[in-house]
């Protein structure tokens, strides 16, 4: 491991806000502040908001910061990504934040039933040939029903259109309350303060003129949840990004787009 992630990590164990939870620390136990996170660490009674796979954290402090009157919890397993935000809320004087570096697998000995009103799922990875990975897959809505409020509010924000046609059928085969569901949200007339919040990797899709999805709806507390019977066209690049040469590939690939190749 490098020097500078070996200083990202020993700089958030200074966080107050920062808790870095490995497997083995809650696999066989609850983590300390489950049920307890509005009494022990907000010390309000205001919604929390989970968004998970949070990357750097720009939506979980842009959240934050546009919303003072809830709570926010980024969640991601790469602390050297998740430095960066929680240095900006420091920066900034945000009391209404928090961030936790483990496994989103292990949500639920986080969190107690109904303890949380809401979840940002940004740009995840659409795990095209992995349905159980998919974090709108019927499996993940179900670990997210064992902490969610009642019809707690979903969001998803996507590139990727394989993702996005696969959690909009699964969300009509289950005939779930939709919200807002916007094909290109930057070119629809759908106003909201979080367009004011864009992410790195949002930013680059943007720049290669990739329309940004959104999806938003209800969990409903209970019943079976199916998956959709519809075959889905694959993304024809990476939507995660996340190496170098997967941007180097993407890149190369959205300008040979523009120029019509």
């Amino acid at each position: 491991m490098g020097k500078n992630k070996l200083k990202k990590f020993a700089e958030m164990d200074t966080y107050e806000h920062v808790f870095q939870a490995s497997f083995e620390d809650v696999k066989s136990k609850d983590f300390i502040l489950k049920g307890k996170w509005h009494e022990k660490y907000f010390k309000n009674d205001r919604p929390i908001v989970l968004e998970l796979g949070c990357g750097k954290g720009e939506y979980t402090v842009g959240l934050a910061e546009l919303f003072p009157e809830k709570n926010f919890i980024g969640i991601d397993i790469k602390g050297a990504r998740m430095h960066r935000g929680a240095t900006d809320a420091v920066a900034k004087g945000l009391h209404n934040v928090a961030f936790i570096r483990t496994h989103i697998e292990l949500m639920q000995s986080f969190f107690a039933l109904g303890e949380i009103d809401e979840i940002w799922l940004t740009f995840p990875d659409p795990q095209m040939k992995k349905v159980r990975k998919r974090l709108t897959s019927s499996r993940f809505l179900n670990l997210y029903r064992t902490f969610l409020k009642p019809d707690g509010i979903i969001h998803l924000k996507t590139d990727s259109a394989f993702l996005y046609e696969y959690t909009n059928e699964l969300v009509k085969e289950n005939a779930f309350c939709v919200m807002v569901n916007v094909q290109d949200l930057y070119k629809s007339d759908y106003q909201d303060e979080i367009l004011s919040i864009q992410t790195y990797y949002e930013t680059k899709w943007l720049d290669h003129g990739l329309p940004i999805k959104y999806l938003k709806f209800h969990l409903p507390v209970a019943g079976e949840i199916a998956e959709p019977e519809v075959e889905f066209e694959f993304d024809d690049y990476h939507s995660a990004g996340r190496g170098v040469k997967k941007r180097e590939a993407f890149d190369k690939h959205a300008d040979a787009r523009r120029k019509g190749k």
